[in-house]
Order: structure tokens, then sequence, then C-alpha cells
């Protein structure tokens, strides 16, 4: 017997995140208060992280399912996703919730 979720066949996210030079003036953060540099934030269907520094970046869904995980590079990245939603984003020892 098999039991799926059907979540197996759906495409959450593109792979790769994209670096990108536009500002991120504008937008509101989910949570000012992130430390180290980081801010992160959703909006149109992408989560965007902007960092001063090399991080590595892990992305779930709400039940937990790992939709992404990359190292970004200092700068603006972005990670379109398919599905509107609630997302969980973990670097290092910072989780944020990001509605998108």
């Amino acid at each position: 017997m098999v039991l799926t979720l059907g979540l197996q066949n759906v495409a959450l996210a593109e792979v790769q995140w994209r670096e990108t030079n536009r500002e991120a003036q504008g937008k509101m953060w989910n949570d000012p208060r992130t430390s180290d540099g980081i801010k992160i934030y959703g909006s149109n269907g992408t989560i965007t992280i902007v960092t001063s520094k090399r991080i590595t970046v892990r992305v779930y869904t709400i039940l937990g399912q790992m939709v992404s995980q990359a190292t970004l590079q200092p700068g603006t990245s972005e990670l379109r996703l398919n599905s509107r939603g609630i997302y969980l984003v973990r670097i290092g020892d910072i989780t944020q919730k990001v509605a998108i």
C-alpha cells in the first residue's frame, strides 16, 4: 500500500536561487529584528533574502517538507515559489515564517 499526500508531483519551487541587483527598498520585512545583517521577506510568490555574508538557507513548507537548500553569496537573492502559502526559512539558528 502506498500513501501519498498529493505533493509528490507538484513542483513547489525552482530549485535554484537567483541573485539580483534589485534593491529591497519599499518592501515590508517580516521581522525587522532579524539579526546578523540578514533580511528575509516574501512578496508576489517570491522569498527574498538580503545578506551581508555567505549563508546556508533551507526553506520548508509549513508541513516540514524541504523545498530548497542553498548557499547564498552576499547580496540579494530570490527564490520563486509556484505555490502560495506559509514557508519556514532557516538560516543558522534563525528560523523565520514567511507568507507569500
